[in-house]
């Protein structure tokens, strides 16, 4: 039905940047809500950042001031852009969509999830 696609994971020094993007596909009508989550070793999965339509975009404190998430919602491509990393944002880093209407034989409404991908900051 959907599909998420993350893209631009790495290895990269402390203070470093890194981008992210994840590109949405499917027979979709419409997406209310498009985020990245990440997971730590150990961890549970916490929101990073997420961009609900017609809304500002929302941060968790831990990386307020340092990404920057952006959504091309013609192309159903969520970016982030990650400055001044630190060994703390290493992780698997997922792509989200939430109320996502589709079409179809029969339509369908739900909430999808990337298969993640890996961040590691490490010097």
């Amino acid at each position: 039905q959907v599909q998420l696609v993350e893209s631009g994971g790495g290895l990269v020094q402390p203070g470093s940047s890194l981008s992210l993007s994840c590109a949405a596909s499917g027979n979709i009508l419409s997406i209310k809500s498009m985020g990245w989550y990440r997971q730590a070793p150990g961890k549970q999965r916490e929101l990073v950042a997420k961009v609900i339509t017609g809304d500002a975009p929302k941060y968790a404190d831990s990386v307020k001031g340092r990404f920057t998430v952006s959504r091309d919602y013609n192309k159903k491509i969520l970016f982030l852009r990650m400055n001044n990393l630190k060994p703390a944002d290493t992780a698997v880093y997922y792509c989200n969509a939430e109320d996502v209407w589709g079409s179809g034989s029969t339509g369908f409404m739900g909430d999808f999830w990337g298969d993640g991908i890996l961040v590691t900051v490490s010097s």
